[in-house]
C-alpha cells in the first residue's frame, strides 16, 4: 500500500513538473513573439496607428472575458471530477462550448453599439469586427479541457503555432499603416490552424461533443459566473485604464502606455505557468505547503526582477520600442510596484482559495480591488492628474491591496487545507 502511494505521489508530481514546464515553454512564446514583433510594429507603424491597434486590443480584452466567462476555472475543474467518465465530459464540452456562443452573440451586439458611440472604433469599423472574429473563435480551442485533462502540452503546442503562423506572416504582410488591417486576418488565420489541431487531438482521444440543450447551457452560465465577476473585475485593471487612456489623451501617448504595459505583461506571463500548473493539483491535494514552499521560492526571484527592470528601463524601452519610445522610461518604472506585487496576489488567489472552495471570497477581493481602481481613476479625473504614471502607480497600489485581502482570508481559513 505504501508503495503504490509512493508511486501515485511520484507520478502526480512528474505531471505538476511537466505542465508547469508546458505551460513556461507556452509563455516564454507569450513574451518572445510578441517581443519580436513590437519593435517591428512600432517602427513601421505610425504612433497614432499602433495606439489605435492598441485601444482595439483593449476592447478585445473585455469581448474575451466576457466570451471566456469564467470557463478557464470553472470549466476546468468540472473536467478534473469527471475525466474518466468520458460521456459526461461529452457533455461538459458541449454544454461549455453552447454557452459560449451565447455569449458570442451577447459580445457582439455590445461591440456594435461602441463602434456606434466611440469615434476610435467607429473610424476603424471593419478592423475591430475582425479582431472581434479572433476572440469568436476562441470558443472552439477547449483551454479548459486540456487543462482539466492536465495534458498542458496540447494547449502549449497550439498556442506556438497559432500565434507563430501569425508573428512570421506580420513581417510580410505589414508594411506601414494601410497594412493594418492584416493583423487581425493573420490571427485569424494562426487561430484556424490552431482549431485544427484541437479537434485531431480530441478525435485521438475518442473525446466527442454532446449538446444537452440550452438550458444546460444557462446552468453552466450561472455555474461559471462567480469566475466570470472575478475575470471582469481583473480586467477592468488593465483594459479599462486603456479604454479611459484612450479618451482623454492622444493616440501617442496610447502608443506608450500600450508598449509599456504589454512589456510588464510579458514579465507578469511569467508567473502563470507556476500558478496555472498547481492548481489542478491543488484542487485535489489542497497542499497549503505548496503554496508557501512556491512564495518562498519565487519571491526573491521576483524582487530581483523588479531591480532589473528599474536599471534596465531605458536601454529595454530603446529595443522594444526605438528611440521615439524612450520618453516613456518614468511609466516603465511606475509599473513595478505592479510587478512585484502580482505574483502573490496570483498565487494567493485561485490556486489557494479557489481550491478550497473560497470562490465568493476570492471574487469579493478582486471585484473590492476594482471598485478602488475606479474610485482612483475617478479621484485621478476630478483633481486633474489623470496621467499614465499616476495611472500605473494607481495599478500597483490596488495589486497590493487585492494580495493583503487574499493573503489575511488565506489565513483565516489555514485549517482547511491539508497541512
Amino acid at each position: 500500500m505504501k508503495e503504490k502511494r509512493k508511486m501515485n505521489k511520484s507520478g502526480t508530481s512528474k505531471t505538476l513538473v511537466k505542465n508547469t514546464v508546458m505551460l513556461y515553454i507556452m509563455n516564454i512564446t507569450k513574451i518572445v513573439l510578441p517581443l519580436v514583433t513590437l519593435p517591428y510594429l512600432t517602427r513601421v507603424l505610425s504612433k497614432d496607428c499602433y495606439g489605435v491597434v492598441s485601444y482595439v486590443k483593449a476592447v478585445m480584452q473585455y469581448m474575451q472575458v466576457v466570451v471566456d466567462f469564467g470557463f478557464i476555472l470553472s470549466a476546468t475543474k468540472d473536467v478534473v471530477n469527471c475525466k474518466e467518465d468520458k460521456k459526461k465530459l461529452s457533455y461538459i464540452i458541449g454544454d461549455t462550448m453552447f454557452a459560449k456562443l451565447i455569449l458570442v452573440l451577447v459580445s457582439f451586439v455590445a461591440l456594435v453599439i461602441m463602434i456606434y458611440a466611440i469615434p476610435i472604433l467607429r473610424r476603424h469599423a471593419l478592423y475591430t469586427i475582425l479582431s472581434f472574429v479572433v476572440v469568436a473563435m476562441t470558443c472552439f480551442l477547449m483551454d479548459f479541457l486540456f487543462r482539466g485533462l492536465e495534458e498542458m502540452h496540447i494547449i502549449t503546442i497550439r498556442y506556438v503555432l497559432m500565434r507563430s503562423i501569425a508573428a512570421l506572416l506580420t513581417f510580410v504582410f505589414v508594411k506601414n499603416d494601410t497594412d493594418m488591417i492584416w493583423i487581425p486576418i493573420l490571427d485569424i488565420i494562426g487561430t484556424s490552424v490552431a482549431i485544427i489541431l484541437v479537434f485531431f487531438e480530441m478525435r485521438k482521444r475518442d473525446i466527442k461533443i454532446c449538446f444537452t440543450g440550452i438550458k444546460s447551457a444557462l446552468i453552466k452560465l450561472k455555474e461559471s459566473a462567480i469566475f466570470f465577476l472575478s475575470n471582469m473585475a481583473t480586467t477592468t485593471f488593465t483594459a479599462l485604464n486603456t479604454l479611459l487612456i484612450g479618451i482623454y489623451v492622444d493616440a501617442a501617448q496610447v502608443a506608450e502606455w500600450s508598449v509599456c504595459l504589454q512589456m510588464v505583461s510579458a514579465v507578469m506571463s511569467m508567473y502563470t505557468p507556476i500558478t496555472d500548473g498547481i492548481y489542478p493539483h491543488m484542487v485535489k491535494s489542497k497542499d497549503w505547503k505548496l503554496v508557501t514552499k512556491t512564495a518562498k521560492i519565487f519571491m526573491p526571484i521576483v524582487a530581483v526582477g523588479c531591480i532589473f527592470t528599474f536599471v534596465v528601463a531605458k536601454y529595454a524601452l530603446l529595443i522594444i520600442g526605438g528611440e521615439k519610445y524612450v520618453t516613456a522610461v518614468p511609466l516603465l518604472r511606475a509599473f513595478i510596484p505592479l510587478l512585484f506585487f502580482s505574483f502573490p496576489s496570483i498565487l494567493f488567489g485561485w490556486p489557494a482559495l479557489g481550491a478550497i472552495g473560497k470562490e465568493k471570497e476570492t471574487t469579493f477581493t478582486t471585484i473590492i480591488t476594482a471598485f478602488l481602481q475606479i474610485g482612483g481613476l475617478l479621484a485621478l479625473l476630478l483633481i486633474g492628474q489623470f496621467n499614465v504614471i499616476d495611472l500605473a502607480l494607481l495599478r500597483g497600489f490596488t495589486e497590493a491591496c487585492m494580495f493583503a485581502m487574499r493573503y489575511r482570508y488565506c489565513r483565516r481559513f489555514k485549517g482547511e487545507f491539508a497541512i
